[in-house]
């Protein structure tokens, strides 16, 4: 059986989201994940953040985030 789930159904990206917990700290900005996954502006600051970075491993984990972690 294949089943089809929107993205907004889908369980918080949380690898994803690790991924860029270390990028961020080899830059020496540290996150909370959880907050990530729960906190919407929160999740916004630090991706605006991870865009601003010149290492373009960050900049590419951070926009594949944004669509799924930042809502309205």
């Amino acid at each position: 059986m294949n089943a089809y789930l929107p993205t907004e159904a889908l369980p918080a990206p949380l690898v994803e989201i690790v991924e860029l917990k270390w990028l961020l700290a080899g830059e020496g900005v540290r996150i909370h994940v959880e907050h990530m996954i729960d906190d919407n502006a929160y999740a916004a600051r630090v991706l605006n953040r991870a865009l601003e970075s010149t290492t373009p491993a960050l900049r590419a984990a951070a926009e594949r985030l944004r669509t799924r972690l930042v809502r309205g």
